[in-house]
């Protein structure tokens, strides 16, 4: 029996602009910028130099810190520049662009067929970290440590999720529909690596056809399709645990402490892709939506490819968007140059006018609680955001657990004054880390 639902909200899905369109493969780019950093953790140093000419698939960037994810080159051409660029989270980050030959040639050795049931939970373990792949559902956590859990810990379950609860987006939703073979095999490797008892499919019961789609691919493998309410933030890992599991994440802590290991169904069809057929994460899907999108879809764009020209292959725009978001309208990132690169974790390219937006005029806080009650954290987001805002940081962390705020943004949601609670909040969390806390 699923666990009551106490917090969240059920904001305006918009997801009929896309979620009855299949996957359209896009078209190859001329050029593509690479930044070595699209992961958490340590950046890559880049090991071509401009000139070098590169294969698809070939490993461009590297790292030899624990906590990294490889770069590789996701098309054929000439590295034309290695340099600082707009990057659509860090701002600016060091990156490679490669202009296109137009022969899309493989590097020679990537592609390898193998059959996976044949190989050891180590052996798969690291053909998923010589791939880049990271957490697709925007987290971009490097997959392979996720894998490698502590000696210490005990796992019994691993959850993959498809709740895609963020208004806009369907690139989940259609790769359930769409690539459900791929995401098997990648859900019963994972299983096999981490030698988990329990499997579970969480999806948002505004996808009853994917939980009917995976349902029946799944028959006979003891892995178990969860239909959950569709409220936001489901997306949310330890949101999806509790719902599914009736187990409370501790604060501070990690899934792996209350036994679960999450991955975004994404992932999972990426990790099928390298462990079975050698492909490293060089391409995504990508739901490119909004009012102010011509024609909106969801696109396998080549990681690398500008904002600018995904959104040509959807028409272009019919008009100036108020923003222009990398992710979804709660926990994207507003862009200020539509030449930005996908990179990996970019499950979502957003055009927005004002009314998409509900925007209004903030005014003074009225102390209604509305925030409180809807925080799926349990926090005080109006006092975070109140001593965010005086440059109060040690109060807001030590008194009312500011690093355990996630940035849903339900509380701006649902305030009544439109404070912009979670600017705040994200502001104070930033200038905690750089002044030595830990996020």
């Amino acid at each position: 029996m699923l666990s009551k639902i106490k917090w969240g909200i059920h904001p305006n899905t918009h997801k009929t602009l896309t979620e009855a369109k299949p996957i359209v493969c896009g078209t190859l780019p001329n050029l593509v910028i690479l930044p070595v950093q699209q992961h958490l953790g340590v950046p890559c140093v880049p090991i071509v130099k401009k000139g070098d000419q590169v294969k698809k698939g070939q490993l461009i960037a590297s790292s030899d810190a624990p906590v990294s994810s490889n770069v590789h080159a996701s098309l054929s051409g000439k590295v034309v520049d290695i340099s600082s660029k707009p990057h659509p989270y860090l701002g600016e980050c060091l990156a490679i662009t490669i202009e296109s030959d137009g022969l899309d040639q493989w590097e020679e050795g990537v592609l390898a067929e193998r059959n996976w049931q044949n190989l050891e939970p180590g052996a798969m373990v690291e053909l998923i970290k010589k791939a880049g792949i990271v957490g697709l559902g925007g987290a971009t956590f490097p997959t392979h440590i996720k894998l490698l859990p502590p000696k210490e810990a005990v796992l019994d379950t691993l959850i993959l999720n498809g709740a895609e609860c963020e208004p806009f987006l369907t690139a989940d939703h259609r790769i359930m529909l769409e690539y459900s073979e791929r995401l098997v095999t990648g859900i019963l490797i994972l299983k096999k690596i981490l030698a988990v008892d329990q499997v579970i499919v969480g999806i948002e019961d505004n996808k009853m056809d994917a939980v009917r789609v995976l349902t029946k691919a799944l028959s006979g493998t003891n892995v178990k399709v969860q239909a959950i309410p569709t409220k936001y933030p489901h997306g949310s890992e330890k949101m999806l645990i509790h719902t599914v599991l009736k187990r409370q994440v501790p604060c501070g802590q990690l899934p792996l402490s209350v036994g679960v290991v999450v991955q975004n169904v994404g992932t999972a069809v990426a990790i099928c892709d390298a462990v079975q057929h050698g492909i490293p994460l060089i391409e995504r899907v990508v739901t490119i939506s909004g009012s102010a999108i011509v024609e909106p879809k969801n696109l396998r764009l080549r990681v690398g490819i500008t904002f600018a020209e995904a959104i040509k292959q959807c028409g272009g725009l019919k008009f100036n968007p108020d923003k222009i978001l990398s992710g979804g309208p709660f926990m994207g990132a507003a862009q200020y140059t539509t030449e930005v690169p996908v990179i990996k974790g970019i499950n979502g390219i957003l055009a927005l006018s004002k009314k998409d937006l509900q925007q209004g005029i903030t005014t003074n806080c009225i102390r209604c609680g509305r925030c409180v009650s809807a925080c799926p954290m349990g926090l005080n987001p109006t006092m975070l955001s109140t001593l965010a805002e005086k440059g109060l940081f040690a109060e807001a962390k030590e008194d009312y657990h500011l690093l355990d705020c996630m940035e849903c943004g339900t509380c701006g949601y649902v305030c009544p004054a439109k404070r912009t609670m979670v600017h705040y909040i994200r502001y104070a969390k930033q200038l905690s880390a750089a002044k030595g806390g830990k996020r």
